[in-house]
């Protein structure tokens, strides 16, 4: 079977809220763009817990000048996923969903995107794969079992079990919280000595209250050893225990695809962590090639989120429109 093979002026990977920015912004300066995302518009939002809260605002999360509307002080996930799909319908953006990029090859204004479906011959490419898709690994035997998750979606299943959850920033805390509401019996375990003092104003209270009086059994200073079918062993200031166990939930954050980066020319700073861009431009080592929304920050991925990298779009599009429309 013959694959298309299409040309667009831009290419962007990853049909986030940057990627969208990306999108729309191009389209204002009469720039062709196709979006590309592995799944679906706004994917990696898709994925985030069920019954989410934003930590932020309405207005922090709008792109094209789009308002947000939410029915509370802060939107929820089920909010910000129609707000999405109205901004990607209201600018008609070229949105191709569940069509992976393989590999990009070819130069600076002679770029090929392959795909499974085609190929597409672009000026210029434009990654804003984010970060959800790839978990730290715990790296411990017996992760590969089933009952070791990665992404927490709702507690419902998990009542009446014997659960861990792995972390000690925001989303172990409120994942523990949610288990342990759903009756679930719950142990908290974090490598540190205390929770992290990024965790929200608003669950701090909440989750320090259910540690203090025995309600979710927490092993600080401590790590995960091992996940057997029954059981998970812990190493502990006083010693390894054995512990009853039917889910793990590992809370440990995610990284951006790093092997997919480097086989792309994007390279990193060894000291930073960071991929080298021009800050005005926000273009990599590789000419023609951008990044966008939190590879920006390589492996701190706590520095940038929708409410900052958003603004990606203008800085990139307008980079680009000074090279193709001069």
């Amino acid at each position: 079977m013959t694959k298309a093979f299409t040309k667009t002026d831009v290419v962007i990977v990853g049909a986030g809220p940057t990627g969208l920015a990306c999108g729309i912004e191009l389209q204002r300066r009469g720039i062709a763009a196709i979006l590309f995302d592995k799944g679906c518009v706004v994917n990696s939002l898709y994925n985030y817990p069920t019954n989410m809260v934003f930590f932020t605002t309405p207005e922090l999360l709008e792109i094209g000048g789009i308002p947000m509307t939410s029915m509370g002080e802060k939107p929820v996930r089920a909010e910000a996923l129609k707000y999405y799909r109205r901004v990607a319908d209201h600018f008609q953006l070229d949105v191709r969903q569940y069509e992976m990029v393989d590999r990009i090859s070819g130069e600076d204004g002679n770029f090929t995107v392959h795909t499974a479906k085609g190929d597409y011959a672009a000026g210029k490419v434009i990654l804003s794969t984010g970060y959800y898709d790839r978990p730290n690994f715990l790296n411990v035997p017996g992760e590969e079992l089933p009952k070791v998750i990665h992404y927490y979606k709702e507690a419902h299943p998990y009542f009446n079990h014997d659960v861990a959850v792995i972390g000690g920033k925001n989303s172990a805390a409120i994942t523990a919280l949610e288990l342990w509401w759903t009756g679930a019996r719950v142990t908290l375990i974090h490598r540190r000595a205390a929770l992290s003092d990024s965790i929200k104003y608003w669950i701090r209270p909440n989750i320090d209250n259910r540690i203090r009086n025995g309600e979710i059994t927490a092993h600080f200073n401590s790590s995960l050893k091992q996940v057997t079918p029954q059981s998970i062993i812990v190493e502990t200031p006083n010693g390894e225990l054995t512990i009853g166990n039917d889910f793990v939930f590992a809370m440990t954050g995610y990284r951006p695809d790093t092997e997919f980066l480097a086989a792309h020319g994007i390279t990193f700073d060894p000291d930073t962590q960071r991929p080298y861009t021009n800050p005005d431009t926000l273009e990599s080592a590789r000419k023609g090639l951008y990044l966008a929304g939190v590879l920006v920050a390589g492996m701190h991925t706590n520095e940038i989120f929708i409410e900052n990298g958003r603004f990606h779009g203008g800085l990139i599009a307008e980079a680009i429109a000074a090279r193709l429309l001069a």
